[in-house]
């Protein structure tokens, strides 16, 4: 149980439905020594605060807990945690995610379960409390903020059955858990999808725009962390865009309407940034951000996607330190880069799916392609980091100039756009050792990602920036799918030029013709991929295009069948509730 739950005060009822649905304990008849009366546990308007903010932070956490960013990437065609001499083997658990050969052994199985049921049961405890106020101007409310509180809390509780929904399929649906002492059984996925779109559009009404939460004596203090109408709405639309795969009937005309709606203002005003780093960078939570809905972030607090579980091990170990100058939190860790685009001689790979440098590459004006530098002063250029990683070193007073080394062995690492044993290899040079695949890597292989700023020690601004669940580009690129398929290339090619033209030089030929005449699939997959590399969304995206299974990318063959578009319910998970059925194919 996380560090952050030792100092809640879970009510009882609730605390039992909790270890139920998450085999948290077994021995339920132990004298409980902690615990608040029911009738005495909202006394106070700052209770009720607690009360409703409570589950939102398990929902911070639980973007990369358990490995639910992990297998999300690692199982698509643009991550890879190799085997870097004998560095993440960890038995195979890395390789089964890439071949998708997991079982129900592994650990993210259950995991990832978890931590979607301990937030959906958090969310549905806290709402329960909210209903139970029956006058809210005895807690020094209003009814309008106390409608406002359940309706973000039952968009909290939808968004995180969406996420076991894509991850599963087949799951519970938890409405209530107050006296409830075991878990029930699963719904069909329509019933789940239905039960999603109901919460949402319910929601909306009750939930607030950014600007109304906005308070005008401190109109810098953030809001981003608040669900409003739009972060609602674009919840819906990602039902809708998904809608096909989850339940077999095709919702992409209402996606589009959602997205049309979220654009033309109608659940607040939102505009795109004018930078690409913009949506990643310290200044996020600003209210002219394009984020829709985030979690706030500091350096001595909460900071999630700057754990190991997710971007801050995605750098090689001396990157964060020696390189970027941040030393607060000691030596990164090479759990995550990019799937090779080229074999250990430089030949790019003939598959259409993987390669996302290459896919960056295709466009070689974008501004993204630059190498990961500070410029000082709370700012960055680039997005990856390859080659050569210079730094100065100084020992006994006198510096020199020095790259990054890795740890098996004292030569500089050049990172590149390949996997293999290249040791001390410099670039150009061909090595006789032709192995490529996720148990023969060295700590030269596969360039990384560094879409969130790693700014230096010495910045104020280090490790601030919110982590971006939603933005409004992500909506302009659902209509422009929604469009494509509906045969309106033209209409695509101008949603999607909207967003990416920050990605190019003023009047670059990179962006699409405006008849959209080089859209086809792939493209229109490669663009996703191109805009959200590393968001949590990869795996998804290639089921919906249909390619998740019969794909082939790097040394990834295609799957037998398609039950690996869905995961296994882990071991713990079915041994904790008698009811529950495995997923086909498991």
């Amino acid at each position: 149980m996380k560090k952050y739950l030792r100092s809640i005060k879970v009510k009882a009822g609730a605390l039992i439905a909790f270890m139920a649905l998450t085999n948290s304990c077994t021995k339920l008849d132990e004298q409980v020594y902690d615990k608040v009366a029911e009738s005495n546990f909202l006394q106070r308007r700052d209770d009720v605060i607690r009360d409703f903010l409570r589950p939102f932070e398990h929902a911070y956490w639980s973007i990369q807990g358990n490995d639910v960013f992990a297998v999300n990437e690692d199982s698509s065609d643009e991550f890879g945690t190799y085997n870097r001499q004998g560095d993440w083997q960890d038995g195979g658990y890395y390789a089964r995610m890439h071949y998708h050969t997991w079982t129900i052994n592994d650990g993210f199985t259950s995991g990832a379960w978890t931590a979607f049921y301990q937030g959906i049961v958090l969310a549905t405890n806290s709402l329960q409390d909210m209903e139970s106020i029956q006058d809210p101007a005895k807690l020094n409310l209003t009814p309008a903020e106390l409608a406002d509180f359940k309706a973000e809390l039952r968009t909290l509780r939808a968004w995180f059955h969406l996420r076991a929904l894509d991850f599963y399929r087949n799951i519970e649906v938890i409405k209530e858990v107050k006296n409830i002492t075991q878990g029930s059984k699963q719904v069909s996925p329509q019933e789940a999808f239905n039960f999603i779109e109901t919460e949402l559009r319910e929601s909306i009404a009750d939930l607030p725009t950014r600007a109304t939460l906005i308070k005008p004596e401190n109109p810098e203090i953030s809001t981003i962390g608040r669900w409003t109408k739009a972060g609602a709405a674009a919840l819906l639309a990602r039902l809708y865009l998904n809608s096909k795969v989850y339940t077999g009937v095709d919702k992409f005309a209402d996606c589009a309407v959602i997205c049309q709606e979220i654009i033309d203002g109608k659940y607040g005003n939102y505009q795109l940034d004018t930078r690409w780093d913009a949506p990643f960078d310290y200044t996020n939570t600003q209210p002219n951000s394009e984020v829709i809905y985030g979690f706030p972030s500091s350096l001595t607090r909460t900071h999630w996607q700057y754990d190991g579980g997710m971007y801050f091990w995605g750098m090689t170990y001396d990157a964060a330190p020696l390189y970027c100058g941040f030393t607060d939190f000691g030596q990164s860790n090479p759990r995550y880069a990019l799937q090779p685009g080229r074999d250990v001689d430089s030949v790019e790979y003939s598959h259409k799916l993987g390669k996302p440098f290459v896919k960056f590459q295709k466009y070689p004006d974008d501004v993204r392609l630059k190498l990961y530098k500070n410029l000082g002063n709370s700012k960055r250029e680039g997005m990856f980091l390859y080659g050569y990683l210079p730094f100065v070193r100084t020992v006994n007073g006198v510096s020199r100039p020095d790259t990054v080394r890795g740890n098996k062995g004292n030569y500089p690492l050049f990172i590149r756009d390949q996997v293999g044993m290249f040791l001390g290899t410099k670039p150009g040079n061909k090595i006789a050792d032709k192995v490529s695949n996720m148990d023969h890597a060295d700590h030269n292989s596969g360039i990384f990602m560094v879409k969130y700023p790693v700014y230096p020690s010495t910045d104020a601004n280090r490790i601030t920036s919110a982590y971006a669940e939603i933005r409004l580009s992500e909506v302009y690129y659902m209509l422009a799918e929604c469009r494509y398929r509906a045969g309106d290339r033209a209409g695509a090619a101008t949603l999607l030029n909207t967003v990416r033209k920050r990605n190019y030089p003023e009047g670059s030929l990179s962006l699409y013709r405006p008849d959209g005449s080089q859209l086809d699939d792939q493209e229109m997959l490669d663009e996703w991929g191109r805009e959200f590399l590393g968001e949590n969304r990869r795996r998804t995206d290639l089921i919906r295009w249909g390619v998740f299974n019969t794909g082939t990318w790097w040394d990834k063959k295609p799957d037998g069948d398609k039950h690996t578009e869905i995961f296994p319910i882990g071991r713990s998970i079915m041994n904790a509730n008698p009811q529950l059925v495995q997923n086909p194919g498991y």
